[in-house]
């Protein structure tokens, strides 16, 4: 019988298929012991599916490059520690011999005493790990019983389930998921954010979904309005085709718009750089014709190792970058890591009670002999071959910034007395994400030469809402009066002061957003190339005199229905 099942559309794009429903990831097994004589090969049994999982992470993060590598390679990273932590394996060997339980009971018990640990912490940063103990204990279980030669896809299929991690997004896509439905999750959360880059339908939010379909359901899911149809009737079928036929129509224009100027409909050109993060980011950036690469993300280079890279090593990394934009700009964000990523150097502190907060950007970079000059050594040699910006992270005071400029200058000084050929000047900028620094931002805007609007931490650490935490999926918004006044109060200095300004965070990336950002002085936009052609379409359509005309009437609103509205009016 035909239902529907409204949520929130959180990616783009029409799937009909089968269902596969996957239950919470809480294990519900019943306690079952072993006979002495069966330890042994139960022991066996565990540690054959550990390394299955093993295996399968590893051959996940080998896949990955880019922008995916950097958002899904953090959890992947962060669960395959989980999954060689020795209070896990240990507790889990003791459970099997010393209390004779079989291997999936034993994971049980051993998922609940670690989650509880972490439930009781005050820290939200730390009792929201529980969500990731519960993936690395389902993936075990899953190995457990999965037969020799068994299809771990689900090809052709529209998985329904509570919730999905991002470091599971890539490899269901790779085994032939059509859509994912979700009882639970933000649209703004990571792997939304994630399934947009991979152009995977994505409703969230659908909590009646989990409750009423069943395996092998049909089904059809839009993830632009939300909605998702069981047993389609006729009518639904052809809305579904239609939109199909309407989405490669849409693609084949977008396609056309490779070579075209980002220019308003009254004569203005708007800036459209990439964030990048590997050669293939930057060929891409390049193919659709971006002004450069506004932020590239220097961080993979540090991941997923045991030691620090080199001077050379990095050189290497920041000259390929360059040439492969082949004089266009490039941005090269320096070095932004904290606990809140799996880093195996030894850098970040592994035990802050909150990362988000913590020892980070540059608060890291500064406090670690030699980490910061090495990284500006080797930009400043990439130098020699383009034009090439550093951005600084995570600035909060004028001290940060102009400790920064006397080590970019001594390098400098440095690099040209042993030869070496670098730029004449090379621009350095700071990340505005902090709410203090747009605050401070008068005290230091002499010191830099560009600035850079990271919105994702800049609404987070302004409204105090984790972007990842389901219950303030209202409360994070970009429509906040107070964010939209805090922007346009940087990009109106920056401008005065002659600075140019990008915004690098999603906010740039949504053609939704293209309207405020204009209206509020904004010119330049650093996005991801995925969805850099439909920003220049949406853009080649607005009159920009006409949006600053109404940008007083944008920052009198006094909530997010009242900006709503102006949004609608436009």
């Amino acid at each position: 019988m035909r239902q529907a099942f409204f949520g929130h559309g959180a990616s783009r794009g029409s799937a009909l298929g089968r269902a596969r429903v996957r239950l919470p990831h809480a294990l519900e097994v019943a306690e079952e012991r072993i006979s002495p004589a069966q330890v042994e090969a139960e022991l066996a049994r565990l540690h054959a599916a550990i390394e299955t999982v093993r295996g399968e992470m590893h051959a996940l993060r080998e896949r990955l490059h880019g922008a995916l590598a950097h958002e899904v390679g953090e959890f992947l990273d962060l669960h395959t520690l989980l999954l060689d932590d020795p209070e896990l394996l240990h507790g889990l060997d003791e459970l099997i011999r010393t209390g004779r339980y079989a291997a999936d009971y034993a994971l049980r018990l051993q998922r609940d005493r670690i989650a509880s640990v972490f439930e009781a912490m005050d820290d939200a940063y730390f009792r929201s790990r529980v969500d990731d103990i519960d993936q690395v204990i389902g993936r075990i279980h899953a190995a457990l019983h999965r037969r020799a030669g068994e299809m771990q896809g689900v090809a052709g299929e529209i998985l329904i389930t509570d919730n999905v991690a991002p470091a599971e997004l890539a490899q269901l896509q790779t085994q032939g998921v059509l859509a994912i439905v979700t009882s639970a999750g933000s649209a703004l959360s990571h792997s939304a954010i994630l399934a947009r880059s991979l152009h995977l339908p994505l409703v969230v939010g659908a909590s009646q979904a989990l409750l009423k379909i069943n395996d092998g359901d049909a089904l059809t899911v839009d993830g632009s309005s939300g909605t998702v149809i069981l047993e389609p009737n006729a009518d639904d079928l052809r809305a579904h085709r239609t939109r199909v036929r309407e989405h490669a129509r849409e693609r084949k224009q977008l396609h056309r718009l490779r070579r075209e100027p980002t220019r308003t409909v009254d004569g203005v050109d708007i800036k459209l750089y990439a964030n990048a993060e590997s050669r293939e980011d930057v060929a891409e950036a390049h193919a659709l014709g971006a002004a450069g690469v506004g932020l590239y993300r220097t961080e993979f280079l540090f991941l997923q190792r045991s030691e620090l890279p080199t001077e050379e090593e990095q050189f290497r990394a920041y000259r390929d970058v360059v040439l492969g934009m082949t004089g266009r700009s490039v941005t090269i964000r320096t070095l932004d890591l904290g606990a809140d990523k799996a880093d195996r150097t030894g850098l970040a502190l592994r035990d802050e009670p909150n990362p988000a907060l913590g020892l980070r950007g540059v608060r890291l970079s500064l406090a670690r002999d030699g980490l910061l000059e090495t990284q500006l050594r080797a930009l400043l040699r990439a130098s020699g071959y383009g034009p090439l910006r550093v951005l600084v992270p995570m600035v909060s005071s004028r001290e940060e910034i102009r400790r920064v400029k006397r080590l970019l200058d001594q390098v400098a000084a440095d690099l040209r007395r042993e030869g070496h050929e670098i730029a004449e000047h090379v621009p350095l900028g700071a990340m505005i994400e902090v709410p203090a620094a747009a605050i401070a931002l008068p005290s230091f805007i002499g010191a830099i030469d560009f600035l850079s609007i990271g919105t994702n931490d800049l609404i987070q650490y302004l409204l105090a809402a984790d972007r990842n935490n389901e219950a303030l999926g209202e409360l994070y918004t970009p429509l906040h009066p107070a964010v939209l006044r805090l922007i346009r109060d940087v990009i109106r200095l920056a401008r005065a002061r002659g600075k140019s300004v990008a915004v690098c965070g999603e906010m740039a990336g949504d053609p939704a957003f293209a309207p405020l950002l204009l209206a509020l002085g904004l010119e330049e936009f650093s996005l991801h190339p995925a969805t850099l052609l439909e920003l220049r379409r949406a853009i080649r359509g607005m009159d920009l005199g006409a949006l600053r005309a109404r940008a007083p009437a944008l920052l009198r609103a006094r909530d997010r229905k009242a900006i709503e509205a102006w949004l609608r009016a436009d």
